[in-house]
């Protein structure tokens, strides 16, 4: 175990480790969530009348322009990326306000947070407000910490909490608790790998606390949640618990290895939202505990990366912007499990990469194309990479023969 142990060690502290890690646990963790949204969406798209792959094929579409938009994030300089940060804040915060005029914003499961595209395509801005948050923050912070101002806490708190706050209210305006809190987990990784003292951190946690207490005890509904953490009850048609229990016995059924592809029984119509928010439930149906423990341990390695990718630079404008892309994923990944396994409330929050949704898709993968951007821009990782360029393996060879031929004609005592 020892020798396991130091020789994965040794792999992973290799300078390109993180570089594969991020587009392998990527690219796997979509590829799978195509594959479950077709199986969890059959039956709900059949249910509307449509095709069996309806949803797939968006998904499948939106995919694509996701795997572009992370070819061209992971390939563009951190210059660019920080030029990027004020358009993509105010495209968003004005796409935000567009959502709360009639006739523009729509409503979608009590939310008001959403525009249509025209026909069945619809955005939801407030996801590329989180990608907005990220890039903007960072900026703003590496700005003050090469003006050596973070060690003073008005710098470290104006004007980042004062935005990630008018971000929070416009989502707030629309009733969408569960992306507040994803932003409100963003902007508390932001000032934690700023490194923000423990006062005033628990002081901006405090705040927020009693704000989000406040919001949930005066909204049934989502004191309707809270008590079904844990639930195995569901009640009648639209008790509140119905989604929470049906997902813990999609998972509860499963066993070890599931009971096979496309084979879920509370896909049928038991389970509200199987190819969106309660995928992973799905999941556990027809993958079972080994498909479920998977998507856990890529998420995992996901986020580990990204932490060395943060951990690992003396840019930092790349350490905020790393430390906060991995809060995202991160964070979003463990409300939206643990809400599908009983131990949080249900926050309507999809699970990154994998769930359906365009708009939650799209913006994540070009998240995930600024952590493979960082990581191939590691010191260590750009001469690793640099030697594998083509025609290097071959000037290399060239270089070794000579080199030989070079010993070769030295007289014997010389060697």
């Amino acid at each position: 175990m020892r020798g396991f142990y130091t020789r994965a060690k040794r792999a992973w502290d290799r300078p390109l480790t993180a570089y594969y890690v991020i587009i392998g646990a990527g690219l796997l963790i979509t590829t799978l969530g195509l594959v479950m949204v077709y199986s969890a969406s059959m039956i709900t798209a059949l249910r509307y009348e449509l095709v069996p792959s309806y949803f797939f094929r968006k998904q499948f579409f939106a995919a694509l322009l996701g795997t572009g938009l992370l070819l061209v994030a992971s390939r563009m300089p951190v210059k660019l990326h920080r030029a990027l940060a004020y358009p993509i804040l105010v495209g968003a915060v004005f796409l935000m306000v567009l959502v709360q005029i009639p006739g523009i914003g729509h409503s979608v499961g009590g939310n008001q947070n959403w525009i249509s595209l025209g026909g069945p395509f619809m955005l939801q801005p407030s996801e590329f407000g989180k990608l907005g948050l990220i890039l903007w923050g960072a900026d703003l912070l590496a700005r003050k910490q090469d003006m050596k101002l973070l060690t003073q806490w008005k710098h470290m708190l104006v004007p980042l909490v004062p935005g990630a706050f008018m971000l929070l209210g416009l989502i707030m305006l629309g009733g969408d608790m569960g992306t507040a809190i994803i932003l409100t987990a963003i902007l508390f990784g932001l000032l934690w790998t700023a490194g923000a003292p423990t006062r005033l951190f628990v002081g901006v946690l405090a705040v927020a606390t009693a704000i989000g207490v406040l919001l949930i005890k005066t909204s049934p509904h989502r004191m309707d949640r809270f008590q079904c953490i844990g639930a195995t009850d569901p009640g009648g048609e639209g008790a509140p618990c119905l989604q929470a229990a049906h997902g813990i016995y999609a998972l509860a059924s499963g066993g070890w290895f599931g009971s096979g592809l496309g084979a879920s029984v509370e896909k049928w119509g038991q389970l509200p939202e199987a190819h969106t928010d309660f995928i992973f439930a799905v999941t556990g149906e027809e993958l079972g505990l080994a498909g479920t423990l998977s998507v856990l341990a890529l998420f995992a390695a996901l986020g580990y990366a990204g932490i060395r990718v943060a951990g690992g630079t003396e840019n930092p404008f790349v350490r905020f912007a790393a430390g906060g892309v991995t809060t995202w994923i991160t964070a979003q990944a463990v409300i939206n499990i643990g809400a599908v396994l009983g131990l949080l409330p249900i926050a309507g929050v999809p699970l990154p990469l994998f769930s359906y949704g365009g708009s939650a898709l799209l913006p994540t993968m070009f998240a995930v194309g600024l952590l493979i951007a960082f990581a191939r821009q590691e010191p260590a990782a750009k001469a690793a990479l640099a030697m594998r360029r083509p025609g290097w393996g071959k000037r290399a060879g060239v270089r070794w023969k000579s080199m030989r031929r070079r010993v070769k004609k030295r007289p014997s005592g010389e060697r």
